[in-house]
């Protein structure tokens, strides 16, 4: 069981840049491919970034690319969603997610249901 908590969402203005972060509770996170997903009100959790284990491959949703920077040290566990140019349609809840992955070290997953764990999320708001 790996227990996923995220910091640093907030309420920022537009053009303002925020870095989530996300540590897990497992001594070996290297072991698990990440991502991050964000869920709007009224509207369902969405895809936003994902990180192989390795580290050495990143996808993004098109929304945020150029905008957004998924990256990880598996050395001091966290793994970070440096997001810049902040608009109000990024404004959500922010997630992370972990799959356990020990036989790829570089795919990367853009499914929810492709996720094993979860956190609780942290809010991201962001006024015009």
């Amino acid at each position: 069981q790996v227990q996923l908590v995220e910091s640093g969402g907030g309420l920022v203005q537009a053009g303002d840049s925020l870095r989530l972060s996300c540590v897990a509770s497992s001594r070996t996170i290297s072991d698990y491919a990440m991502g991050w997903f964000r869920q709007a009100p009224g509207k369902e959790r969405e895809f936003v970034a994902a990180i192989s284990r390795s580290g050495t491959t990143t996808y993004y949703t098109d929304s945020v690319k150029g905008r957004f920077t998924i990256s990880r040290d598996n050395a001091k566990n966290p793994v970070y969603l440096q997001m810049s140019t902040l608009t109000p349609e990024d404004t959500a809840v922010y997630y992370c997610a972990a799959r356990s992955d020990p036989f790829a070290l570089s795919n990367y997953y853009i499914k929810p249901g492709e996720y094993n764990y979860w956190g609780q999320g942290t809010q991201v708001t962001v006024s015009s």
